[in-house]
Formats: structure tokens, C-alpha cells, sequence
């Protein structure tokens, strides 16, 4: 072994025990953290325009609070982003993380000194649980990719700001720098195609030993490496052992990525977002992810079917259940209060507490109120390529088809690429349209009812997401297509693309 791999492993243990220790008061960690947020929020405008000195319980916090997303929060947004101190965290944030999102077009998310820890030890934290659970360190001493947005930063009221990927690049340990990939010159390539050709360049002659991105985009990075040299990715780089990942749900993808790979490697799902890094998987085999409940991130949690209502209940970790969707709302020392996210959990586990990620609240089919979730198209999805052991996805897309003419039904559309379609692509639109029924009544009872037809299957020509996504000018990087949406936006943008 190596001198890294070496010094990883007592590291590993270390860290081990510090969570451990924050593990055994996960409630009292969580309380504690909260009075130190509003002990420094006092001083902030935000602080004062919601009383802060006069809160002392959780309860008091969404009394005062009222969740908000970006849209409802961007006035204190807006007064950060021009440069004024004291606004929503002491003085200015280190960067703003600027991600697309809402109607009025990019959010700029702020990362302040005390946050951005957050950001860049929980991804070293989940590579050292790792070690710490398996005795596995090797691929520390290889070489490693972390397939991201640019680094380069531009100025706005003197608060450098870029993609989030791109901010952590420039905080990569400097006892990992020498062992990155690509190199700071391939990485600034804004193209996302001629991006992905140069890094093909730069790691086909390296020992590369981790992998880490979104799914579809290292699916497109194997794909490049297949075609250049016409074998799999894990004879290509025999050293390739950890596959980290995170931004979409793995299971649509992993058919596929481990086909191309052509041999089993190990994998690590985190759960990042520009708001904070909120959980990794710390145990191997198991699927819940660890939520990081010491990292400056206050967490609250909405029951998922009452988030839309005018005062929905806010629950803390004392009050959460097993197996029940919750809304994420954070507070944290980026300056963000009452702040939800967009992303739904459920908690798998309780102390520790580890959930999965189920979907986006934005993001659900309820066009005749059936209020299906990401989690059930992604489980149905899965299960009926169990049943088509020959079908491989490359990605996919669930939109409702409403007709007004009551001859013709109404249905869902499932729009989907395929690296290989089924055999019977009928009996595989039967198989979705069943895994769908046994996971939403409200779905089964709108076909029994006769209101809603069998789905509809649309195979999309090879290429369609990127030629869709180069469309938006959304290639590569932290963007992802949704899995579903309430109306044909999605669902029409992928058939006009392909004309």
C-alpha cells in the first residue's frame, strides 16, 4: 500500500468515533445546534426581522419562521447578492453557488465560512467511513475523477461565484490534488461534449481508481471510453474500484453503468445539494444514508401529503416516523432559514437516523389525483427490468397525456430511451402499468374506474435526453432530467428535440 492509503486507515477510525459521539444524542445535537444558529442569527437583518433573541424551542422557530423556498426568501437573497453584510449570516458569504431551478431564473446560494466544512468534509467523510468499514484504502493511491461543473468563478458584488462542484474543486485536500483528475484546464471547458472527449484524453493513459459524478453523465464518460478503445470500463482501468455517486437515484442507472464497467465495483451514494451536504451511505450493502445532523444544518421535515397546505406541520427528528414521505426544510450557518429544498426523504432507519431520497415535491403526476411520487416510478421502473432482464435504460421520463376528447382516454406517457428496448415492448408497458397499480391505489382505482387508460410507451431514438438537454443548454455537470412532472413540458421538449 501506499503512503495515503496507509494514513487513511487510523484517519478512518478517528472520524469513525467523532460520529459516533454525536450518534448517541442525536436529538439533543440537533437542539443544541439550533441555539447556536439563532445565537449568531440575532445579528443578522433576517434575525431581527423574525425576533430570533425571543425564540428558545423549535416550536418558537416555526412560529417565527414561516417556510419559504428561493422565490419566497429572495429579498434577503437579493440584498446578499449585492453585497451587503449582515443580512441573513454575518457578514458576506465565502462564495455564491449558482444553480438554475425557478422562474425568475438562477438561485445564488450562499456558502459562508462556517458552512463551507459542510460542503467539503462530508464527501471526505463518506470516503473514510468507507475505509473505515471495509479496510479498503487502495484507491487512494491511484488516480481520481470527479466528474463536475467548471471551477472558474466570476465576480458578483465582490463574492466569488460559481457552480457548487466547481467551488469544491478549489478545495480538493492537497494531499488529493496531485492524484485529480481532469486537469484544471480540461475542467474550465464550458462545452460539455468537447469537455468529455478531452477528459477521455487525459484518464485513458492513468491508473484511475476512483470514479465519481452523476450517473447519466459518467454513463456518457464509459460510453466514450468503450467506443475509443472497444473494451469494458473495468478492463480498460483494472485498478477501478469505488464508484461514488449521488443527484438521482442510482437504480435506473445501475443495469447499465455496471455492464459497461463490465465487472463489479464497490459504490458510495452521497446526498449533496447546493444548500449543504446533507447524508452519505456510511454502511456498505445498506441503502439508507446517514443525515449529518453535527454540520451546521438544523433539519425539519413536512409530512409530504400536507406540504401544500397553508400552515403544514413541521417535525423534528423527535417527531418523525418510518417509512413516511417528508418535505426537507433546513436551517443552517449559510444563512438559510425555514428554507425547503425541493427534495422528499424517508427515513429508513432512527438512530442513527438514515433516509433515502424518494423525489422532489415540485416533481410528482397528479393530473387526475393520483399524486404519484419519483420513489414509485422508480421502483416500478426497476422492477419490470427484473422482468425484462433484456431491457437496458439510459433514461426516462413519466408525463400525463390529457385528452378532451371523451373518445379518446387519458393516460400517462412514459417517454424512455433504451440501450436495449424489450422484447415485447407491450408486455413491458403491462409490466410498468401493474408495479405502478400495486404501489399507488390512487392509480389502480383511476383504471379500475375506466377514467385512466393502460400508459402509453414512447421508445425515444438513442441521444434523445443530451439532444434534449444541449436544447436547454443543461448538458453535463449537476443537471438532471425529472423523472416526472405534472404537466407536458418535459414530455413535448424531448419530442420537439428530435425533430
Amino acid at each position: 500500500m501506499g503512503l495515503k492509503s496507509t494514513l487513511s486507515r487510523p484517519l478512518a477510525a478517528f472520524v469513525a468515533r467523532q460520529y459516533r459521539q454525536w450518534q448517541q444524542d442525536p436529538i439533543g445535537t440537533q437542539q443544541r445546534l439550533l441555539q447556536g444558529l439563532l445565537a449568531q442569527g440575532q445579528r443578522t437583518a433576517f434575525g431581527r426581522d423574525h425576533h430570533f433573541a425571543g425564540i428558545r424551542t423549535a416550536q418558537d422557530f416555526a412560529w417565527q419562521v414561516p417556510v419559504r423556498d428561493y422565490e419566497g426568501l429572495s429579498p434577503y437573497f437579493n440584498r446578499v447578492k449585492a453585497g451587503e453584510p449582515d443580512v441573513l449570516w454575518p457578514g458576506k458569504p465565502l462564495y455564491l453557488a449558482k444553480t438554475s431551478g425557478t422562474t425568475s431564473g438562477a438561485k445564488y446560494i450562499p456558502i459562508t465560512n462556517d458552512s463551507i466544512p459542510n460542503h467539503i468534509n462530508g464527501a471526505r467523510d463518506a470516503l473514510l467511513h468507507y475505509v473505515h468499514a471495509t479496510g479498503k484504502s487502495r484507491f487512494l493511491d491511484g488516480k481520481l475523477i470527479f466528474l463536475s461543473g467548471s471551477p472558474e468563478l466570476e465576480t458578483v458584488a465582490g463574492i466569488h461565484t460559481g457552480r457548487l462542484s466547481g467551488i469544491a474543486n478549489h478545495h480538493v485536500p492537497a494531499y488529493l490534488r496531485r492524484n485529480q483528475l481532469p486537469s484544471y484546464q480540461t475542467n474550465i471547458i464550458e462545452d460539455w461534449e468537447t469537455k468529455l472527449d478531452r477528459i477521455v484524453d487525459e484518464t485513458l493513459p492513468q491508473p484511475m481508481s476512483l470514479i465519481s459524478g452523476i450517473p447519466p453523465w459518467v454513463q456518457m464518460y464509459f460510453d466514450r471510453i468503450v467506443a475509443r478503445t472497444g473494451r469494458p470500463v473495468g478492463e480498460v482501468f483494472p485498478q477501478f474500484d469505488l464508484f461514488v455517486y449521488g443527484g438521482v437515484n442510482f437504480e435506473p442507472y445501475r443495469k447499465k453503468l455496471f455492464e459497461t464497467i463490465g465487472r463489479p465495483v464497490d459504490s458510495i451514494e452521497l446526498f449533496p445539494a447546493s444548500e449543504g451536504f446533507l447524508a452519505f451511505q456510511d454502511e456498505p450493502g445498506n441503502p439508507g444514508l446517514l443525515l449529518l445532523l453535527d454540520a451546521g444544518i438544523f433539519f425539519e421535515f413536512i409530512p409530504a401529503e400536507r406540504f401544500f397546505e397553508k400552515n403544514p406541520p413541521r417535525c423534528t427528528l423527535a417527531d418523525v416516523e418510518l417509512d413516511k414521505n417528508y418535505a426537507l426544510v433546513l436551517s443552517s450557518n449559510a444563512g438559510l432559514w425555514g428554507y425547503s429544498i425541493g427534495d422528499t426523504v424517508r427515513f429508513t432507519q432512527k438512530y442513527p437516523f438514515r433516509v433515502v431520497v424518494t423525489g422532489r415535491i415540485k416533481h410528482f403526476l397528479s393530473a387526475f389525483g393520483e399524486h404519484v411520487i419519483g420513489e414509485e416510478v422508480e421502483q416500478t421502473l426497476r422492477e419490470a427490468m427484473q422482468q425484462h432482464p433484456e431491457v437496458e435504460v439510459v433514461e426516462f421520463t413519466v408525463a400525463p397525456r390529457v385528452s378532451d376528447d371523451p373518445a379518446v382516454p387519458s393516460r400517462h406517457e412514459w417517454l424512455i430511451e433504451f440501450a436495449r428496448p424489450p422484447h415485447d415492448a407491450a408486455a413491458f408497458a403491462a409490466a410498468l402499468d401493474a408495479g405502478l397499480r400495486r404501489r399507488n391505489v390512487y392509480y389502480d382505482d383511476l383504471l379500475r374506474g375506466n377514467i385512466l387508460a393502460p400508459l402509453q410507451l414512447t421508445p425515444l431514438p438513442a441521444g434523445a435526453f443530451q439532444r434534449y438537454m444541449k436544447s436547454l443548454g443543461k448538458l453535463g455537470g449537476q443537471n438532471k432530467v425529472p423523472r416526472l412532472s405534472n404537466d407536458r413540458g418535459v414530455a413535448e421538449g424531448l419530442l420537439q428535440s428530435q425533430l
